[in-house]
């Protein structure tokens, strides 16, 4: 158990408290709240729940005083709010259906001690005390919760030194990965974002004794951020500017470059072909550049961006192997497709390697673009996710944002935009990059059926699954290229795309 102290001098504070609190809420989690009548344990539960509703003022939060149970799903993450002050009888309990609440989501209940023997494995006890507005405040955390405060609380320390001190924190996103990220707004200072980033924990070994992450060169640390967007914003593009940083404990404020997302605009029917060539038009201006293998982190430590190298490519490539074709048969890939499979991605991806390697930045597509339209030229184009950029061939990015997996690009716009790419870029081998496309294309779309696949299967993110059948449609366009028999052979025989789509 972890216990944390803290003392609030108002009731918004103590909101403040809560709400930054709800940023790591998740189904599974219950906060228990104690104290005696008129200590504060509604105004805690509203500031959470607030906090899921993203902060919004005019959410109506009424008291479950008389109806015992509130349940709210509309937020960010279901929740339940539960009063026992009234509860009758211990076996009035059942009726309630905490436990069901609980597995669906974050549960917040007044008078705890009414719980009777319920054990509740995930739990933070909010103990309160005080008089007038100002709140004493004990917490402690049991199971997921001792984590989570611990560094909730060098999130807090870590502010404590910026002009974000006291700043409504509001859960902003996390993704696949091992970050999250949070809004901070407040009437005397910028909007800003909090990015939190631990330290990546390094996986069981996968070939010749290491992780995957260590072979697919995956940033390590909040360390490969703050150097590529710096380096970056150096060479006039719009990565976020790095306002504060805690290096040791993966913590930043780093600029908000605002809410129109390349994806949330195509979703919502905007016109994407302004945006959309203005991206492309960022690749040929990187393409067109001489990019460094090692840059500043801080004046004392730098950072090496690494080489995407053929160890790299193939391993991403076996995720497909690994976890779609387990996906798809329920069963382990039998060793000898499994290598031949191997093998025809070794015959062609030397063939794509890049005689002047840029900045790959892997992920260059609609989740990771902003629209910046009052700035000029390319730095209209925001990029954020950038540090898992590595030194290779500029066709990978191009192909990420032509064939983005979340969002449809049709046959046509792809086409007119490869064309816009080529325009800007002439001089230059248009037959060898337009096979270096395909291939990269071919690479990444394999490699993000594997990933889909294995966030379904091992962290329970089955909502990856519902953009297989686009990206096999992506895969099936580069197959069509001559430069990759090798591999249109193996999927032919093995994996057709009617394979491919079939269950999803």
């Amino acid at each position: 158990m972890i216990e944390m102290h803290y003392t609030t001098a108002t009731p918004e504070e103590l909101q403040r408290l809560a709400a930054g609190l709800s940023t790591f809420a998740a189904p599974g989690l219950a906060v228990l709240l104690s104290g005696p009548l008129g200590a504060g344990k509604s105004v805690f539960a509203r500031g959470f729940i607030r906090g899921l509703a993203s902060g919004n003022a005019a959410f109506d939060i009424p008291s479950p005083t008389f109806t015992l149970v509130q349940p709210y799903d509309e937020t960010r993450i279901p929740a339940a709010h539960v009063d026992l002050y009234r509860l009758g009888a211990e076996a009035d309990l059942e009726e309630l259906a905490l436990e069901e609440f609980l597995r669906t989501h974050v549960l917040l209940v007044e008078w705890p001690e009414r719980l009777g023997g319920t054990q509740i494995e995930n739990a933070l006890h909010v103990e309160l005390s005080g008089d007038g507005n100002e709140r004493e405040v004990l917490l402690s955390g049991c199971g997921a919760w001792a984590p989570i405060l611990l560094r909730n609380d060098q999130i807090n320390q870590f502010l404590r030194k910026t002009i974000w001190n006291g700043a409504d924190r509001q859960f902003l996103e996390g993704d696949a990965s091992f970050r999250r990220y949070e809004v901070l707004t407040s009437a005397a200072v910028p909007r800003a974002v909090l990015m939190d980033m631990h330290a990546r924990p390094d996986g069981p070994p996968v070939r010749n004794g290491k992780s995957y992450s260590a072979i697919a060169h995956l940033a390590e640390d909040i360390r490969a951020v703050v150097a590529v967007n710096t380096q970056l914003c150096s060479m006039g593009l719009s990565a976020p500017t790095s306002f504060a940083i805690d290096l040791d404990r993966g913590l930043a404020v780093i600029e908000d470059l605002g809410s129109k997302v390349f994806g949330r605009m195509r979703l919502a029917g905007d016109n994407m072909h302004e945006p959309m060539r203005a991206a492309v038009e960022v690749l040929a201006d990187m393409a067109a550049r001489t990019w460094p293998a090692r840059i500043p982190v801080d004046e004392h430590t730098t950072y090496h961006v690494p080489e995407y190298d053929l160890e790299a490519q193939l391993i991403e490539t076996d995720l497909l192997p690994s976890w779609f074709w387990p996906y798809l048969h329920d069963q382990q890939v039998p060793q000898e497709i499994s290598a031949d499979f191997a093998q025809a991605w070794s015959q062609i991806l030397p063939s794509a390697r890049a005689e002047k390697p840029v900045w790959v930045l892997r992920d260059y597509h609609s989740p990771n673009l902003l629209w910046l339209p009052e700035r000029a030229g390319i730095r209209r184009v925001g990029l954020i996710d950038t540090q898992d950029c590595l030194l290779g061939h500029p066709a990978y990015d191009l192909a990420s944002l032509l064939q983005d997996a979340r969002v449809d690009i049709s046959a046509k716009e792809e086409a007119e935009l490869f064309e816009h790419y080529i325009s800007i870029r002439a001089p230059f081998d248009n037959k060898a990059f337009a096979a270096a496309y395909a291939i990269y294309g071919a690479q990444r779309a394999t490699k993000i059926l594997g990933i889909f696949a294995r966030l379904s299967k091992r962290d329970g993110k089955h909502g990856y699954l519902q953009h297989l059948p686009r990206v096999s449609r992506y895969l099936e366009r580069n197959l069509r290229h001559m430069a990759l028999a090798p591999v249109r052979k193996w999927y032919d025989r093995h994996l057709p795309q009617d394979m491919r789509e079939r269950g999803t």
